[in-house]
């Protein structure tokens, strides 16, 4: 067992508790961040005078030696190492001897660890933030090819208004636009930097933290020690808007799944994100659709047992803290997948135009637009309400669309039509004339589109 804090012991550590305390099989994923955070942290203690040039060289080839031969696999980081800090610098005492061993001087495996999950949460939301902008991407494609794409809005599972695909698609990007900026915000305001915190009370050795957070790209250094140490808000704050983005893939999820069903048949998902069954030869099945909606609940989970963990710790470090990095690697991996797999099937899948116009003509979505036509001749809107109601059943009973039905059979309901209802309520004229902003109308669909090119122009992934 290699630890590095066996003097005040008179024996040994159990083996199951020390298997049960040590963190080296999950956080061995941060030697990167480890070794950047030290390599900072001894350039630091050498323009303070506290390690002489010579021990700073001495030390950063060493670690830059033991990143290289991690990296190319000549090195292999075993769970023999209580935990990352421990194999880094156990590794480096082995390679350079007596210099090794002044690496950890006026640091404490509690800033140390503060630090790295900091470095480490801050590059996965670099990369969130690119996947992020993959997928508004792929939507802004689809929106740009589908203004004029007719398809039935719903509300509460009901066809209730003419929309176009690029309208359906533009509520995605606006949902997916505010998870680029809620991450955005979080990386911003998690940027200090808490090495040089200690323990809890900082260190008596004269360290410059506004350079140490300089070296590592933060905006400076956290301003109280005990919370240095002991903040996990940005990892609750990440969970957070992880779930929020995953309740975004879910709900998309759910309606891919719904449009590639035999009773819609809207979409076509591409060979590469579909399975079939073992049994029915004739399945095509939305895997990829139902494993996001799956995995979304284990997105939550993750928040939800990082909370409960937080809730109940005083001041300062405790080892129950240790518990955030299993939650968080697997929240982040797993919204990374479903982000990165649903945008691949987003990009390849196949619209059906024309089932789609069907849908939204046989759906009865131009109603609303029958009454305010009524509305414009002079009929009150709840007479109005009323008299399409009857056109409604009528159409019912007769098993056609309002389109379709005969200006004589609108006439028996109500003298106030005319042939021009028929240009009133095509899909064309029900969508287009809706012109204010956020409307599907072409005009201000093409409009936004031009502003959601521009944020894309401007976005940011750090």
């Amino acid at each position: 067992m290699a630890q590095l804090w066996g003097g005040r012991f008179t024996k040994e550590t159990d083996q199951l508790v020390y298997n049960f305390n040590a963190s080296i099989s999950f956080d061995k994923r941060f030697y990167a961040q480890d070794i950047t955070g030290s390599i900072a942290h001894v350039t630091m203690l050498a323009k303070q005078g506290i390690l002489s040039a010579e021990e700073k060289e001495t030390i950063i080839d060493g670690l830059k030696g033991i990143l290289a031969d991690v990296e190319s696999g000549k090195l292999e980081i075993t769970d023999q190492y209580e935990d990352i800090h421990s194999f880094v610098e156990a590794t480096l005492i082995d390679r350079i001897g007596e210099p090794g061993k002044k690496l950890h001087t006026g640091r404490s495996r509690n800033d140390q660890v503060a630090l790295d999950m900091k470095l480490y949460t801050r590059d996965e939301i670099e990369v969130l933030n690119g996947l992020v902008k993959e997928m508004l991407e792929a939507l802004l494609v689809i929106m740009e090819e589908n203004t004029d794409t007719y398809m039935p809005g719903f509300t509460h599972l009901q066809k209730a208004q003419p929309i176009t695909l690029a309208h359906h698609m533009g509520a995605y990007f606006e949902m997916f636009k505010r998870d680029h900026e809620r991450l955005t915000d979080i990386r911003k305001r998690m940027n200090t930097c808490p090495l040089g915190s200690g323990a809890l009370a900082g260190t008596t050795y004269p360290l410059d933290r506004n350079y140490t957070a300089e070296l590592l790209g933060f905006d400076g250094p956290t301003m109280n020690s005990m919370d240095g140490v002991s903040d996990r808000d940005y990892l609750l704050e990440l969970l957070s808007a992880l779930s929020i983005m995953m309740m975004h893939l879910s709900r998309f999820s759910e309606e891919v799944i719904i449009w590639n069903s035999n009773e819609y048949g809207f979409v076509e998902i591409d060979d590469a994100y579909s399975t079939g069954s073992s049994i029915m030869p004739q399945k095509k099945n939305p895997d990829i659709a139902e494993l996001v909606r799956g995995k979304t609940g284990r997105v939550y989970g993750a928040l939800n047992s990082l909370l409960v963990t937080m809730k109940g710790i005083p001041l300062a470090y405790n080892k129950d803290m240790q518990e955030d990095k299993e939650w968080a690697f697997d929240a982040i991996d797993n919204a990374k997948g479903c982000i990165s797999l649903f945008t691949g099937m987003l990009k390849t899948m196949q619209f059906n135009k024309d089932r789609m116009k069907d849908s939204a003509r046989h759906g009865f979505t131009n109603a609303t637009d029958a009454a305010d036509y009524l509305v414009n001749h002079g009929v009150a809107f709840r007479d109005a309400h009323g008299i399409v109601g009857q056109l409604v059943l009528t159409c019912l009973e007769k098993k056609i669309a309002l389109d379709e039905l005969p200006l004589a059979e609108y006439q028996k309901i109500s003298p106030v039509f005319e042939e021009d209802i028929y240009e009133a309520i095509s899909l064309e004229t029900c969508v287009n004339k809706r012109v204010t902003t956020g409307a599907p109308g072409q005009t201000v669909m093409k409009q936004v589109i031009e502003v959601y090119k521009k944020y894309i122009e401007t976005y940011e992934t750090v």
